[in-house]
Order: C-alpha cells, then structure tokens, then sequence
C-alpha cells in the first residue's frame, strides 16, 4: 500500500469515527400550545343528528364564539369539566338530547369527556359556556329557560300556598 492510499483510509476512518460520536441532533418538540380542547355538540337522536365542533383554544381565549368565558369556566375547574358549578336555573322537562364530548389537554393533562344532556338548557346550566358553540344555541337555551319559568309561574298561580288554606 501507498502512504496516500494508507494517509486516505486514516483521514476516512477518523471522519467516520467522529461523525458516529458526534451528538444526535435533539427532536424538535411541538411548540407549547398551552390548554386547548377540541369540543363537538350533537343534538338530536343518532338518527338526525346535527353535529358541530370547533377547537377550544385557552392561552389567549380563541377558537370559540365565548372563549374567554368557557376559558374562565375551565380554569375555575381545572379544566375538568365535571366540575364546572351548576348554575342556579329553571329547565325546562322537555327531552331534547343534546350530547357533547370534549378532547384535549388541560395543564399538561389529557381531558377526556362525554355526556349526553336531557336539553340545551340543562347543557348549559351544568357546563357553563364550555359548550355554547354557537348564538343560535344561546337563544335556544334561553327560550327553553323563559318556557320552564312561564310554565313555573302557572303552576304557582295554580296551586294554592299555605295562606290561602288558613281560615
């Protein structure tokens, strides 16, 4: 062998020694998106269903036609939606299904939820703004709590109170 052949298989061996014990190149993480929630609504038996859903999007509020409020809720439940506070309100008994499932995470932790509500106002009432996905969803729910607090006040009318026994 020639001192340039053996001079060139020396400079390749030690190139490729060096390539093999340089450092691997760190994989690119996603960047932090902070919480986010992808949330579907679907109203209806599964035979006519009328699904939405949109990305929930929380650091800032976005994505969501009441993002900041069903941020706040959220946050307020440390992004569990099961323990959003009932609000205080009158439903009305009216079986119109409403389901809604939410996906995604909340403080570095998957979110994972599903319920199908009796109404819309009941959705709302134990959800909050988490699920008012839509203004026509809003007005919705708020006809349904004016028809339960019309037909409330009939029946109070109706019904005699303890004063009205009394001799």
């Amino acid at each position: 062998m020639t001192k340039t052949t053996l001079a060139l298989r020396g400079a390749l061996l030690a190139a490729a020694v060096l390539t093999l014990s340089a450092p691997a190149p760190a994989i690119a993480r996603p960047a932090d998106v902070g919480n986010w929630l992808y949330l579907t609504l679907s109203k209806g038996d599964a035979l006519t269903r009328d699904v939405r859903g949109t990305l929930l999007m929380c650091d800032p509020p976005q994505g969501h036609p009441r993002a900041a409020r069903a941020c706040a809720d959220l946050a307020a439940a440390q992004g569990d939606v099961d323990r959003i506070p009932p609000e205080q309100t009158i439903c009305p008994m009216i079986y119109a299904p409403v389901s809604v499932s939410a996906r995604g995470e909340w403080n570095g932790r998957h979110v994972e939820y599903e319920h199908t509500f009796a109404n819309a106002c009941d959705l709302t009432a134990r959800t909050g703004a988490v699920f008012a996905l839509s203004e026509e969803q809003e007005q919705e729910q708020e006809q349904e709590q004016d028809g339960a607090r019309a037909q409330e006040q009939g029946t109070d009318m109706a019904m005699p109170g303890p004063q009205d026994l009394r001799h």
